[in-house]
């Protein structure tokens, strides 16, 4: 008994230390997925999200990056910059409040060649009322809000 409250005591220490430290670089599942699993290419080459396989993964910046072919995880390799979310892939509204969040893929926009993911459909909505005074503050609160 006392062997298993010791057990507990170990594992509640390190989830609080854990959420208690500062957010990751990316956005990325407790198995290392980026994005929830989400091919970012997808977005700018069929205008759509699209879930990605895990045949063709990527590692980059400490995350599993997965795309729908070959093809699409070949682009992002050369270019990753070009293709992956702004802000880590964290909610970009969020960002532009100062916090980060997590995302629903299907909640996105591509502005001036940059993608930005929202939590929800309903962020999203928000977002879009000011897109480039959100941006310009999310640009501001980026990379502090890891920090927070």
């Amino acid at each position: 008994m006392k062997t298993a409250r010791i057990g507990w005591f170990l594992l509640f220490s390190l989830l609080a230390s854990v959420a208690a430290s500062a957010a990751d670089e990316v956005n990325k599942s407790l198995f290392g997925v980026a994005i929830k699993g989400y091919d970012p290419v997808a977005y700018f080459v069929n205008a759509a999200p699209r879930k990605g396989v895990v045949d063709f993964e990527y590692e980059w910046r400490g995350a599993k990056w997965r795309f729908v072919s070959e093809e699409n995880r070949d682009f992002f390799a050369k270019s990753p910059e070009q293709y992956a979310p702004q802000f880590g892939g964290y909610c970009a509204w969020s960002v532009s409040q100062g916090s980060t969040a997590g995302i629903d893929p299907e909640a996105w926009k591509i502005v001036r060649g940059k993608l930005y993911l929202n939590s929800s459909r309903e962020v999203h909505a928000k977002w879009e009322q000011d897109v480039p005074g959100n941006i310009r503050k999310a640009n501001a609160n980026w990379p502090a809000v890891l920090n927070k």
